[in-house]
This record gives structure tokens, sequence and C-alpha cells, in this order.
């Protein structure tokens, strides 16, 4: 079976021939929770952008579902679903009309949009801020409603740049707990994410980045026994590995 994502080689970054990427290589299979984590300035929202086709590979490939952007471009935008750092959403118009846009632009039936915009609204407690417009809402709410536009299509691959950041702690409860039933359903998932702490417990395997260039990369015993920390923590790898490249 082929990788549901796969980056091969790539270089890239915003100048030609100054790459901020040096050669990553991993993929993310059917069903698999990878995280992808290092300091700030390290390469993951650049390795985002390129994934998500807003910035071009200098060198290397990358391959949703086995095509490129340039071989099916709309096969491959429909097969991930994005949920950035910072929620941004048309100030004009109500939730459900964002849900409502999301869903045509998927190409969800009637029923398909009712039935899940229903559990998701209930999931994340805004059943009753539905005709709310956007420029009413605070962030953690335009931040709900990013994440159950991503939830409402049910693409292949999910791209979530640290998710967490200003929800409540319900709100995360009901993030994880959704990101676990779309993972048993068969989704994928790249996480970028600070907290290492709770990726840990859900991710199934990792990527380091440090300085553009990939530090590491297995899952967390496959860490341990690169590092030669066993039974460290997933933060302690991290500090270990950054550190012994700064020194």
């Amino acid at each position: 079976m082929n990788p549901i994502l796969q980056l091969e080689a790539l270089y890239g970054g915003y100048l030609p021939g100054k790459p901020v990427l040096h050669g990553l290589t991993f993929s993310i299979r059917q069903g698999e929770m990878v995280g992808l984590i290092g300091l700030n300035g390290a390469g993951k929202s650049t390795t985002i952008k390129h994934i998500l086709g807003l910035l071009q590979p200098q060198k290397g490939v990358i391959r949703i579902k086995g095509l490129t952007l340039d071989e099916q471009s709309i096969s491959y935008r429909s097969s991930y679903a994005y949920v950035p750092e910072s929620p941004e959403l048309y100030e004009e118009l109500t939730i459900a009309e964002h849900l409502e846009l999301t869903a045509m632009a998927y190409g969800l039936t009637r029923e398909q949009y009712q039935e899940r915009s229903q559990i998701l609204l209930e999931e994340f407690r805004m059943t009753d801020k539905l005709k709310s417009f956007a420029r009413h809402l605070s962030k953690g709410m335009k931040q709900k409603v990013m994440i159950m536009n991503a939830f409402l299509v049910e693409p292949d691959l999910y791209i979530i740049d640290e998710p967490f950041l200003g929800l409540d702690p319900l709100a995360i409860r009901s993030l994880l707990e959704l990101m676990v039933r779309m993972k048993h359903k068969g989704a994928s998932f790249l996480i970028s994410s600070h907290i290492l702490s709770t990726i840990e417990k859900y991710c199934d395997h990792f990527v380091v980045l440090h300085r553009g260039r990939m530090a590491a990369h297995g899952d967390i015993e496959g860490l341990r026994a690169q590092t030669g920390l066993a039974q460290a923590s997933l933060d302690d790898i991290f500090y270990h590995i950054i550190q012994g490249d700064s020194l």
C-alpha cells in the first residue's frame, strides 16, 4: 500500500537557491499519526507550506495518495484538510455559513453535511453559536470553527499546526478524542506541536526537525534506541537531540 503522504529528498524555502529545508524524506501511512517537532525556525511551517502547495519544492517530490500537485491538483488538494495555528475566517459569515461553504467545496451531500455538522457542533459545544458571525467570536471559538471545518469533510489526511493553542481544556479533550476516532476509521495525521507530552501519547511516529534537516525519525522506542535513552520521555529525547547538535 502506498503511503498517504510521502516526502522524498525535499529541498525548499522562500528564496531560489537558498533552501530552508535540506533533503527531508519521510512518509505517513494510512491510519498513522505523525508528530512534527522542532524549535521555532526549525522548518516545521515551511514543510507544511510545501505539502499544502503554497511553496514549490526546489528539489525533491511530495506526493499525497501517490499523486503530486502538478499531476492532479484537484485530487491532491481534496485529499487533505488543514487546521492552521492562527484561525482565519470570513468575518461577515456565520458559523453555519462557514460549514455550508466547506461542505459545498468538498462535494458533501446534504445528508452528510447535516449529520456530521450536528455531531461536531455538539462535540465542541457550539450549537448555540451557529448563527453567530465570525467577527463576534473569541479566538478559541474561531479555532473550533477551523477544526470543525476540517473534520466535516473527513479527508484521508489531516495537517494540523499547533492544534491546542487557544482551546479550553474541554475543547482539547474533544479534539483529541475526535482525532482518535478518525484515526481508527483510517485517517492519517501530520501534527506540528510544541506540547510534546501530549503528542507522545497519541502519535505513532515522530519527525524531529533541526535547522531544516531531519535530526531523528521513528516511534518512541526507535528514538530511545537512537539516543541511548531507555525509558526517556519525548521531551527528554528532544532536548538531548537539540542540545547535542548545539554543542
